[in-house]
């Protein structure tokens, strides 16, 4: 494992080598403050780097987010306070690299890769660049099986290949969280990583204690970074997430990468952007926003020869239960399936509160065999037929007898709910889900 480990890194790295290293000023002073973001002059750094300011509570570490001919500007990592005018600054360079190791598991980390949870330093001497290189489209394996998330409805309706990338669309409110923690306990994915990006902080520990318990940690890395964080260090938790699950995936490993939420990530990006001077474009929504969406999205999915798999979702919040919001039509566009959860069904007490009818997994004929296939298409043509004629059902309109197929749909209502509905602690394997379905479907005409 090693050995294995050490060929990855120096792999990683050997790209870095390429790279002239840039003249740094010695130091600069502090011109402006607007907002979160600082102005220096005096000093030279790239875009990216690190730069230590003097303020009356120590020293502040920022990023280099954006210049203006002699202007740098800065975004603080951590709380803005005790800046003065005219304040030192002085470049670090560039940016260490991210602890690695299978001593991740079972961690709670920030955003930069330290540890939230009190249980002391990472165990490990190793670390990968922050940033990796993008994989070669055809240097990616197919995505040929599919994985158990250990929820019946997505197994047998909704099915996820290895590799894939899914969207979980929702409001605020449905049950997103839970049936990530319902993901992180049924799947058989090697490991799983959580980005836990712009939550209430209670919502950390309850997600971590009570929704992903003991037996989920023990094989998870979770990467929190709190609403009342700055952006640039939300923007930090997200790329983490993808890092951590890259460098597993590249050791061979299929991991479970569950992202809550892609939209913060968006609205974080929105903050640094509008900060330093890019207009908005859509609803407030810069362009680099609308490129940075597919460069996170895109380190997803299947690794090269030898190489395994980091099958993903991302969460993606719809204010006002939207569907047209940009970020979640950006989304959908370059995602390869998903899921809706309806508030309906959640304040009806269905729960999952997946929406069957909107929702879609685009690689699942792919994965499932023909007879799968074809038992989930009558299932879902049956549950249409209901919904469809649901109006008229509900107030008597519909005379039993007028659609034989109607009669079936109508018959059939109960049971296609109890087998799309699951409590939070139960877990369905893919055969089981698969054997239900069939059941199910042989009652479908």
């Amino acid at each position: 494992m090693q050995n294995r480990q050490h060929q990855l890194l120096n792999r990683l790295n050997h790209h870095q080598d390429k790279v002239p290293p840039f003249r740094a000023v010695a130091s600069g002073q502090l011109v402006r403050v607007v907002g979160l973001t600082l102005e220096a002059s005096g000093c030279r750094a790239p875009v990216g780097s690190l730069c230590s300011i003097e303020t009356m509570a120590g020293e502040l570490i920022a990023e280099v987010v954006g210049f203006d001919g002699e202007l740098l500007y800065l975004m603080p990592i951590e709380e803005l306070r005790g800046v003065l005018p005219g304040a030192r600054v002085v470049p670090l360079g560039e940016q260490t690299g991210l602890n690695v190791g299978l001593s991740l598991l079972g961690r709670v980390l920030d955003g930069n890769g330290v540890p939230l949870d009190g249980l002391g330093a990472l165990q490990t001497d190793q670390q990968a660049p922050r940033h990796s290189a993008a994989i070669n489209p055809l240097s990616r394996r197919a995505i040929t099986e599919p994985l158990d998330v250990g929820v019946r409805a997505i197994n047998a309706m909704l099915t996820v290949g290895k590799g894939q990338r899914m969207g979980l669309f929702a409001g605020s409110g449905v049950g997103k969280s839970v049936l990530l923690g319902m993901m992180t306990r049924g799947t058989t994915a090697d490991i799983i990583v959580v980005g836990l990006v712009g939550e209430r902080g209670r919502e950390v520990k309850e997600f971590i204690e009570e929704i992903l318990g003991d037996k989920g940690r023990a094989r998870s890395v979770v990467v929190a970074a709190p609403a009342d964080t700055s952006p640039l260090m939300r923007l930090r938790a997200c790329e983490t997430s993808t890092r951590i699950a890259e460098y597993f995936r590249d050791l061979g490993y299929n991991v479970l990468l569950l992202m809550d939420s892609l939209t913060r990530y968006a609205q974080a990006q929105r903050e640094i952007a509008l900060a330093v001077g890019e207009p908005p474009a859509t609803k407030g929504y810069p362009p680099s926003v609308f490129a940075k969406l597919p460069r996170l999205v895109e380190r997803a999915g299947n690794g090269g020869p030898g190489q395994g798999s980091i099958t993903a979702f991302y969460t993606v919040l719809t204010e006002g239960d939207d569907q047209q919001d940009p970020i979640a039509d950006a989304s959908r566009a370059i995602l390869d399936g998903h899921i809706v959860l309806s508030r309906s069904l959640a304040d009806s007490g269905h729960y999952p509160a997946i929406d069957i009818e909107a929702s879609i997994s685009r690689v699942a004929p792919m994965v499932i065999s023909n007879e799968h296939l074809e038992a989930m298409r009558r299932v879902k043509q049956t549950y249409s037929l209901y919904q469809q004629n649901r109006d008229l059902i509900s107030i008597g309109a519909y005379a039993q007898g007028s659609d034989p197929r109607i009669d079936n749909a109508i018959r059939l209502q109960p049971a296609m709910n109890a087998f799309l509905r699951q409590t939070m602690l139960d877990a369905f394997s893919f055969t089981d889900s698969q054997v239900m379905l069939g059941q199910l479907a042989a009652q479908c005409k």
